[in-house]
């Protein structure tokens, strides 16, 4: 390989990465009771290590939980996750996380995420969308949990769209859902 020659195939297998799991055939993708498992055992351990959280659900409109969503990197990264869009008990649909990233960046690690959308308007321009892309489509305000699982009071609690990331496991510092595109999955 010709020196340089990584820097011309890195974008290709960055963006490789973030197109892929967008393709992924519906028999690849997990079956909608096993998301619906996984989505009831990631409210319950948000609701254990967040317990501040629970009201801020109860005033949401919808929301959406990823029970896992995988990052793993090597100067280039990805990630994936599949979860679902739930208004109270009830199931709206099923997505998909995915990103890419290049840089310094070297472990994996999984985690949980859960985006709530506080408004009707900004839960219908989500649903509206092919392909919702955070950052792009949608500002969304990542939440700060303190310890015992305290809401940090400055993060902007009254914005339309706001975000937790919990239950990390690994190695791999980035606590980020920029430039994440999340698009609806066929159950």
């Amino acid at each position: 390989m010709r020196p340089g020659s990584l820097a011309l195939i890195a974008p290709l297998l960055a963006l490789g990465l973030w197109l892929a799991p967008a393709s992924i055939p519906p028999a690849a993708a997990a079956a909608a009771v096993e998301i619906d498992a996984e989505v009831a055992a990631a409210l319950t351990r948000f609701y254990e290590e967040v317990p501040a959280g629970r009201e801020l659900v109860a005033k949401a409109k919808a929301m959406l939980v990823f029970p896992s969503v995988v990052k793993a990197g090597f100067g280039i990264g990805g990630e994936y996750g599949e979860g679902a869009l739930r208004a109270g008990n009830r199931t709206l649909g099923y997505y998909n996380t995915a990103a890419a990233s290049i840089g310094l960046q070297i472990g994996a690690q999984a985690r949980s995420e859960i985006i709530l959308f506080m408004t009707e308007d900004a839960l219908a321009r989500f649903q509206a969308s092919d392909a919702w892309e955070v950052g792009v489509d949608g500002s969304v305000t990542l939440v700060k949990v303190g310890v015992a699982g305290e809401i940090d009071t400055t993060s902007a609690l009254n914005d339309p769209v706001i975000a937790f990331i919990y239950g990390e496991r690994g190695l791999m510092a980035n606590l980020s859902l920029e430039g994440a595109k999340i698009t609806r999955l066929e159950k």
